[in-house]
């Protein structure tokens, strides 16, 4: 799996409350989308790893569609 640097230079304006913290962040929708894209690879990279940690036992295709249209048919 290719290791990729995550280069996001996020242009973000902060709301403030009446003390001066933080409490919002204003960013471009631009911005936004690609947040949300780089985050969508990042759960995408988990899963896969996740799943690839398991001990699985794999069969081919058109076995599992036998199996699967034989549970089919014991529910009619």
């Amino acid at each position: 799996m290719d290791n990729k640097n995550i280069d996001m230079t996020l242009n973000e304006s902060f709301v403030v409350d009446a003390k001066g913290k933080k409490v919002s962040v204003i960013l471009p929708i631009k911005d936004y989308q690609k947040l949300l894209e780089e985050l969508e690879e990042l759960e995408d990279i988990k899963a896969y790893d996740n799943a690839t940690k398991r001990n699985q036992e794999f069969i081919p295709l058109d076995e599992a569609l036998k199996e699967i249209a034989a549970a089919r048919k014991k529910k009619q």
